[in-house]
C-alpha cells in the first residue's frame, strides 16, 4: 500500500502501528500512590488490593418483615390447614437476639433484624396471621434459608473485595464502608499539560478580531483528560514561534507526566511541533502521520523522558487523536487495569445500530465518523453528522462515533455498525 498522503508526504502508519511504535519507544512508569478518604475516592484507581478484615453480614438476618421460625415447624402448612406457632416476642432492630427459639415458637422480626439462635427462616407477613390470643397462624411453609441473609453471605474475612487497578464506583464506596474501610491507597492521577498554539487563537473570554478565533481545543482537551482520569494542566496559548513553543514544552515536561500540543502538526511553514520535540529528545518524534481521518497529521514523540503528542488543530481531529492515543496512555499511567480480554467487557459503551444512509470512505485509512442515534420501530439507526473536522458542533450533535476500517470502502444504508458512545 502506498503510504503517501494527498500532500505527497511519506511515512503514514496505521493506528495499530503507531501504538506499537510508541510502546516500543516509551516505558510507562509505575504510578505514584496516595491515600484518600472513600468520600473522595469516586473514579480513583486502587493502588493495592482491599482485603476484608470482617465478615459481612456479621450475623444472620431477615431479608423482609415477618416472623423468625424454625422452618420444620411450618412444614405442611396450607390455607385450609395452617400451622400454629406461639409468638415468643419481638426482635428489636439494632439489638442482639439472645433468646433461643423454642419448638413451635416464632419471633416477630423486621427487615435486617438479627435471627435468634435456632431460627433458620422467616415467614412473610402476608403468609401469616396474628391471632388475638398471641398465636401465629402460618398459611405457607418455609424451607431452611428462606427470606434470610446468612452470616458471611456477602463478604468473608480474608476475601479480596477489590483488586489493584480497579476504578472505584459508587457501589464500591458503599462496600468499603460496609467492611469499615474509610480510606484507601489510590494511584496518583497523571498530570497532562495542554499547550495551545496558533497566532489566530485568543482566550475564550475575549472578543476575537477579524481573522481570530476563540480557544476551543484547550477546554475540549481539559474535559477529555479529566474524564479519562487525568489532571489537566492548562499552560496557555502560544504563538507559532519556535522559542515560545519550545519554552512552553520544556516547562510542561517539568510540571506534567504527559504533554498535549494542539495546532502546528500539519505540513506547512509553521510546523514547529515536530522540530521542538526532536530538539528536546531523544528519542524525539516517533510517529508523524497516521492513516486515520480525521487526525492524520498527529505527532507522537518523547521529549525530556515525557510523552508528547502533537494533536491537529481542528476540534474533531483533536478528539479522535486523543481517544486513539492519549486516553489509553492516561489509563496506563493511572494504574487502571483494562478488563477487556479478562471479562470481555468493552472499554467503551457500544450500541448496535443500522446506518441511516450510505457513507463512502477511501481505502487505506481508518475513518471515524460522528453519528446521531435515532429510534425507528424499535431499532437504533445511526445518522452521520456531516461537516468538516473544524466544526465543533459536529461533536455536540453526535451521540457517538462509528469506525470504518482501513480495508472498507464505505458503508451502505441498513448496514449494522457498532456505535461507540460519547459518555
Amino acid at each position: 500500500m502506498d503510504n503517501k498522503d494527498m500532500l505527497g508526504r511519506a511515512g503514514l502508519v496505521t493506528v495499530e502501528e503507531a501504538g506499537n511504535i510508541f510502546h516500543a519507544g516509551y516505558v510507562v512508569p509505575e504510578p505514584g500512590r496516595e491515600t484518600v478518604g472513600i468520600t473522595d475516592a469516586l473514579r480513583r484507581v486502587l493502588a493495592s488490593d482491599v482485603v476484608s478484615t470482617v465478615t459481612l453480614p456479621a450475623f444472620t438476618r431477615s431479608s423482609m418483615d415477618g416472623y423468625a421460625v424454625a422452618a420444620k415447624d411450618t412444614f405442611g402448612a396450607t390455607d385450609s390447614m395452617p400451622a400454629y406457632l406461639n409468638l415468643a416476642g419481638e426482635i428489636q432492630m439494632g439489638e442482639e437476639a439472645l433468646a433461643p427459639i423454642g419448638k413451635g415458637q416464632a419471633f416477630g422480626i423486621s427487615t435486617g433484624g438479627m435471627l435468634p439462635p435456632g431460627a433458620d427462616a422467616v415467614v412473610m407477613l402476608e403468609h401469616s396471621e396474628r391471632l388475638p390470643d398471641g398465636t401465629l397462624e402460618v398459611h405457607r411453609p418455609v424451607a431452611p434459608g428462606d427470606n434470610i441473609v446468612q452470616q458471611g453471605e456477602d463478604v468473608r474475612q480474608g476475601d479480596v473485595l477489590l483488586t489493584a487497578g480497579h476504578r472505584i464506583r459508587p457501589q464500591d464506596m458503599g462496600a468499603l464502608a460496609g467492611i469499615g474501610v474509610t480510606s484507601i491507597s489510590v494511584c496518583v492521577r497523571p498530570r497532562v499539560a495542554i499547550i495551545n498554539t496558533g497566532n489566530e487563537i485568543v482566550e475564550a473570554d475575549k472578543v476575537p478580531m477579524p481573522g481570530q478565533v476563540r480557544d476551543i481545543n484547550s477546554y475540549n482537551l481539559a474535559g477529555l483528560v479529566a474524564h479519562a482520569g487525568g489532571l489537566p494542566v492548562q499552560m496557555g496559548i502560544f504563538r507559532d514561534e519556535y522559542t515560545a513553543i519550545r519554552d512552553a514544552v520544556e516547562s510542561a515536561t517539568e510540571k506534567a507526566d504527559v504533554v498535549a500540543i494542539t495546532g502546528g502538526s500539519s505540513v506547512g511553514t509553521r510546523d514547529l511541533t515536530a522540530r521542538v520535540i526532536n530538539d528536546l529528545g531523544p528519542p524525539g518524534v516517533l510517529v508523524h502521520g497516521v492513516s486515520v481521518r480525521p487526525g492524520k497529521p498527529v505527532i507522537i514523540g518523547v521529549a525530556g523522558a515525557k510523552p508528547v503528542f502533537g494533536l491537529p488543530g481542528h476540534p474533531v481531529a483533536v478528539t479522535v487523536s486523543f481517544e486513539l492515543f492519549v486516553r489509553p496512555l492516561i489509563k496506563r499511567l493511572s494504574g487502571l487495569v483494562d478488563p477487556l480480554g479478562l471479562s470481555g467487557i468493552p472499554p467503551v459503551r457500544v450500541v448496535r445500530a443500522r446506518m441511516a444512509r450510505n457513507y463512502s470512505s477511501s481505502p487505506g485509512r481508518e475513518d471515524h465518523i460522528r453519528v446521531a442515534l435515532e429510534l425507528r420501530d424499535g431499532e437504533h439507526w445511526a445518522r452521520p453528522i456531516l461537516g468538516r473536522s473544524g466544526l465543533i458542533t459536529t461533536l455536540v450533535k453526535a451521540h457517538g462515533s462509528v469506525v470504518i476500517p482501513l480495508s472498507v470502502n464505505g458503508l451502505v444504508k441498513g448496514d449494522w455498525v457498532d456505535v461507540e458512545l460519547f459518555d
